[in-house]
């Protein structure tokens, strides 16, 4: 019986788990594994007979001195979006779980932006930046709006920023909604009867009972900055003159534009071994932050 009971069991899973295992496979683990492959082989199209190569393309991608100026840039990046974001994202569920009667309007409002593909995103804030500010800056007199914000590198980088921030700050507002539900009322209430008020309340309840949220926004909001093509992409191409080109971007031309997938898929894997220790990082540091009501 019981043995009959094992292979129930395992019947079970391998019906409901094994489709989504197949398909994990198939669309992360084969290209992941393939990836891998051609980091030691060179090849100049997808019809050239492959060539083992050794570590020469590891050793290509740490001689690459565009690859390290546009992975520090990204890191420039990482850390303004992942701030704002979540500083944002927090201030908006706040703002939407405060009482407003209008307040389930504007959750909808908020999480709107990040329905729209990175691409459209970008197409429309590019004209944004090129056509409308400058008129507008132009009719009212005000110089620093008549700049053309794409032209310059530094308002160029700070122009992605800032779609950035108003994309997903309403995704992760929803993350925040969700801790802010589960803060138990009574210790609110607690602290209101031992007289503190709302700031302290926010700051020595709220905010340590909201550390698995912070978790959880954190390695979104790391892991989409760090990865950030398509809206790079759409807004800038990587100008002007490649001052905003990321690394995803820079890993995509060296081995789609360049033609080099080799040093392409090396330097894909050396942002995978980062992007991996900089997110498991932040997880384990903020798992021991975490306290229970």
């Amino acid at each position: 019986m019981k043995k009959n009971k094992k292979i129930g069991d395992i019947g079970n899973s391998l019906l409901f788990l094994g489709p989504v295992f197949l398909f994990f496979c198939i669309t992360v683990l084969v290209p992941f594994g393939y990836g891998l492959f051609l980091t030691f082989n060179t090849m100049q199209t997808p019809a050239d007979p492959v060539v083992f190569a050794g570590m020469a393309n590891y050793l290509e991608a740490v001689k690459d001195t565009e690859f390290w100026k546009s992975l520090w840039l990204t890191l420039k990046f990482v850390v303004a979006t992942v701030f704002f974001v979540n500083l944002f994202g927090f201030g908006l569920a706040y703002l939407v779980t405060s009482g407003l009667k209008i307040q389930n309007s504007l959750r909808t409002a908020y999480f709107t932006p990040n329905l729209i593909g990175g691409l459209v995103l970008g197409y429309i804030w590019q004209f944004i930046f090129v056509q409308s500010l400058p008129a507008l800056g132009t009719k009212l007199g005000i110089d620093w709006l008549e700049l053309g914000w794409l032209g310059d590198p530094t308002m160029a980088f700070w122009s992605l920023v800032i779609v950035t921030i108003w994309q997903t700050a309403g995704y992760m507002m929803i993350i925040f909604i969700a801790g802010l539900i589960s803060v138990p009322r009574e210790l609110i209430e607690a602290a209101k009867i031992d007289g503190a008020g709302p700031f302290r309340r926010l700051l020595n309840v709220t905010l340590p009972l909201m550390v698995p949220s912070f978790v959880v926004t954190g390695f979104l909001s790391l892991k989409n900055a760090f990865m950030v093509y398509d809206l790079n992409f759409a807004l800038t191409n990587g100008g002007p003159f490649g001052s905003t080109k990321m690394v995803s971007m820079h890993v995509v031309n060296k081995a789609f534009i360049e033609s080099n997938y080799g040093t392409g898929q090396a330097e894909a894997i050396i942002l995978f071994v980062i992007v991996a220790a900089v997110t498991g990082f932040q997880v384990y540091t903020s798992k021991k932050m975490e306290v229970e009501a």
